[in-house]
């Protein structure tokens, strides 16, 4: 094997794994009601293919059929079933991973699926995370989702691109290290900006062809390299532009260090995104009990993944969710724009059903002069951290939002057992586009997601002055 300095791959695997990526890949799993759709490939191999599969842990014959396209569809499934699944070269010579999927309704579109038992990416994780969204130059839509399990090595990202508006989205590569990824473009160049793993490096590297190969990621602030350490923290949150730079938030810390501090990382929007000496960073901000409006000390462990965001005065703000042990709040901070390196100081709380104890994204659209975001709405008190109601949410003013459209309303599903949650969405024309972690049919929890959906909000402006 040789050595190499890039950063994506079709497909990556370990080093002591080398041999794989010159065998059979299935690279996208996508399950029916009674059907599974999958994507695979093979570097080393362009001859005639065979897809096995039968019943999970069921000792019966594996039903073969010949593989003619790089995409197929096995039709007639028993419902609410797991499936194993794995191609073979026709001449014998390689075979691919054993890879798992369950039928199930699926609920969107599936850009891509992660059985729990499935082993493929286990040198990263096991549930797809992290969803970021983005409209290339050319039109075409990018998604990417993170590998995560806990307390594992978390740094692979997987890259999916639909050219016909998310009906139908197929396999482009694989990030190595990528962690936390954010796509997004900038003067017709795209980037992505990432850990390396959770609290590692956090990096920014580019695509010149729109995500099919990457150059090799520059580090911009150093991480800690494990996750007992306190390091960046940077969620798929939104990258914004306002007068002459470029903004996002940024958090540091960690869960096991007692919380996370914050701040907003921006540059000149004229300056090379790949020099880390052009980043300004604001410092980081530690939560303050003492706060007016915050919750009582030990009711509320702080704030995290928060929203670069242009407040009604043209300020620059950082608008968080409120790790509380209730719900109902957002912690707005506010920032500096032309000290991009002051501190950050208290603003408010927001007023916001869904602000608190899930991620969420919130953008300002110019047309409606309205900040619209998609978040976990709590419909029960009974559980403040549930995520199975997915709702969409308008503020005039970004201190009071109103729930203005239940996208997703699984409340008679158990909380602990299915979550919608963590949306990048972008705005398109009338509509909004989103991704989201997605955990139905059986994932391991409603935290460790199985699939990674698309969806489309048409007319949402209609909703302006709409509550549910």
């Amino acid at each position: 094997m040789l050595g190499y300095a890039g950063w994506s791959y079709r497909p990556y695997s370990p080093y002591d794994q080398y041999d794989k990526r010159s065998l059979p890949y299935i690279c996208r799993l996508a399950p029916d009601a009674d059907a599974i759709e999958l994507e695979w490939m093979d570097a080393g191999d362009d001859g005639a293919h065979l897809l096995y599969y039968r019943r999970y842990r069921i000792d019966e014959p594996h039903t073969v059929i010949a593989l003619h396209s790089a995409v197929v569809r096995i039709e007639g499934l028993e419902p609410e079933c797991d499936y194993e699944m794995y191609v073979v070269r026709g001449n014998g010579s390689g075979l691919s991973d054993i890879r798992l999927a369950r039928t199930g309704p699926p609920v969107g579109i599936v850009v891509n699926y992660l059985h729990p038992e499935d082993t493929c990416y286990a040198f990263s994780g096991r549930s797809l995370c992290s969803p970021s969204i983005v409209k290339l130059p050319s039109g075409a839509l990018l998604a990417s989702m993170d590998v995560f399990a806990s307390r594992a090595p978390q740094n692979l990202t997987l890259l999916f691109r639909s050219d016909d508006n998310g009906a139908h989205w197929r396999y482009v590569c694989e990030l190595f290290p990528c962690f936390w990824g954010k796509l997004f473009c900038h003067r017709g160049e795209l980037y992505m900006l990432a850990n390396a793993t959770e609290y590692g490096d956090l990096m920014i590297g580019v695509s010149r062809d729109e995500g099919q190969t990457w150059e090799p990621p520059v580090t911009i602030m150093a991480g800690a390299g494990h996750r007992e350490g306190r390091g960046p923290h940077k969620a798929p949150m939104p990258v914004i532009a306002w007068e002459g730079r470029l903004y996002t938030a940024i958090d540091y810390g960690s869960w096991s260090t007692g919380g996370h501090s914050n701040g907003l990382f921006s540059i000149d929007a004229d300056a090379d995104l790949l020099v880390a000496e052009n980043w300004a960073c604001t410092g980081f901000l530690p939560y303050d009990h003492a706060w007016p409006g915050a919750e009582p000390e030990g009711q509320a462990k702080g704030a995290l993944e928060g929203n670069a965001v242009v407040g009604p005065d043209g300020e620059i703000y950082n608008v968080l969710r409120y790790e509380t042990s209730g719900y109902g709040k957002a912690l707005v901070l506010r920032g500096d724009k032309h000290r991009p390196e002051a501190p950050l100081a208290f603003h408010s709380f927001a007023d916001f059903n869904g602000g608190s104890n899930s991620k969420f994204d919130l953008l300002y659209d110019e047309d409606s002069q309205a900040y619209w975001a998609i978040a976990s709405e709590v419909v029960d008190e009974a559980t403040p951290n549930q995520r199975n109601v997915l709702s969409l949410a308008v503020s005039q003013d970004m201190h009071s939002f109103r729930i203005a459209e239940r996208l997703q309303d699984f409340r008679h599903e158990d909380p602990a057992d299915v979550g919608f949650q963590y949306v990048s969405f972008l705005f398109d024309g009338d509509d909004i586009l989103y991704l989201c972690r997605t955990a139905i049919n059986q994932a391991k929890n409603r935290h460790d997601s199985n699939y990674t959906t698309f969806h489309r909000i048409k007319d949402f402006r209609n909703y302006l002055n709409q509550s549910v």
